[in-house]
């Protein structure tokens, strides 16, 4: 993993076939604490006398030496293979088992190539259909229900009181169908396949084209490969609507945005030094994140920052 903040590579481990490594799926280290930075920073073929003793695993390893080679095409590195021998036969690997690792790594990079290119062919396809109903939804279906929405209000002073009473709530009625057919719009519009970490950037300068500055983002553990498919778009959509929150009312000039994945949880932490706000007044948006989090067996808070300021903080586990 590249992270274009820091500047920093790190190692994530996506799947093992052994066992004992089973544990280990998920965890993410600094690719400069391990001995095999070389091959994820410069896609380098590589060996290690003892992959026990190669990285700061977070679980026990029983290995013996490995031999380390990058899946990568000619511009793209898709990740890194590593094959361990058991401790019990010894000795490294010779120039030829290297050599066919690196040979059976880049086929495997090609067929990798191959079948994002196909996945990515599938879902043009989809994305045009969605698309296509997205602009019917938005073209057709809203401006009908604005259009009676009008209509009913204007015909509301004609009557008596209590028809007028019933009009109205109608015409609200309308409006909140409207607002949930632009929230399922927006949802069409969205990117199924985008990594997390880039959805959760690109949510970051969209706010600070609006701030005039910059908020600080921080990711911990394996956002992309811990976090569930049907969580990522309630994660995704409690951020923007907490970024803007902050843009429409804190009068902030320094924000915080923090995303963790830790203890079978994600947690979403958006902190300003604003004027703050009442957490017994929330409403309208912030009711929505509420309702989110208790959908998905969450928790969604809003505290008071010292000397002043506000932090919201929505947790969710991570369940399948």
């Amino acid at each position: 993993l590249y992270d274009s903040d820091t500047e920093h590579f790190s190692v994530e481990v996506v799947d093992g076939a052994d066992a004992q490594a089973h544990p280990l799926v998920g965890a993410v280290l600094p690719a400069a604490d391990t001995s095999f930075g070389a091959a994820v920073a410069e896609g380098r073929h590589d060996q290690v006398d003892d992959l026990a003793h190669a990285a700061p695993w977070p679980a026990l390893l029983h290995t013996g030496p490995a031999m380390i080679s990058p899946l990568a095409t000619a511009e793209t590195l898709h990740g890194v293979l590593i094959v361990a021998h058991r401790p019990e036969r010894g000795g490294g690997a010779s120039e030829e088992d290297v050599a066919l690792l690196g040979s059976f790594a880049g086929q495997a990079a090609l067929a990798m190539e191959r079948a994002r290119g196909q996945e990515e062919r599938e879902l043009l396809v989809v994305l045009e259909d969605r698309e296509r109903i997205a602009r019917d939804l938005h073209d057709v279906v809203i401006q009908r229900l604005f259009a009676t929405g009008l209509q009913l209000q204007s015909a509301a002073p004609m009557g008596r009181p209590e028809v007028a009473k019933r009009i109205n709530a109608a015409v609200d009625d309308l409006d909140a169908t409207i607002r949930d057919i632009r929230r399922t719009i927006f949802e069409l519009r969205t990117p199924m396949t985008s990594e997390l970490r880039t959805e959760i950037r690109t949510a970051i300068e969209a706010a600070a084209e609006s701030l005039g500055f910059k908020p600080h983002l921080e990711l911990a553990g394996p956002v992309d490969s811990a976090v569930p498919d049907a969580i990522r778009p309630d994660l995704t959509a409690v951020l923007r609507e907490a970024l803007s929150n902050v843009v429409r009312h804190a009068q902030c000039t320094r924000v915080d945005v923090a995303v963790r994945v830790d203890a079978g949880h994600v947690t979403v932490t958006v902190s300003d030094n604003g004027v703050g706000c009442d957490p017994a007044a929330a409403r309208g948006g912030l009711v929505n994140l509420r309702e989110r989090a208790s959908r998905l067996a969450g928790t969604f808070t809003i505290l008071g920052v010292e000397p002043h300021g506000t932090e919201l903080r929505w947790t969710v586990p991570l369940r399948d």
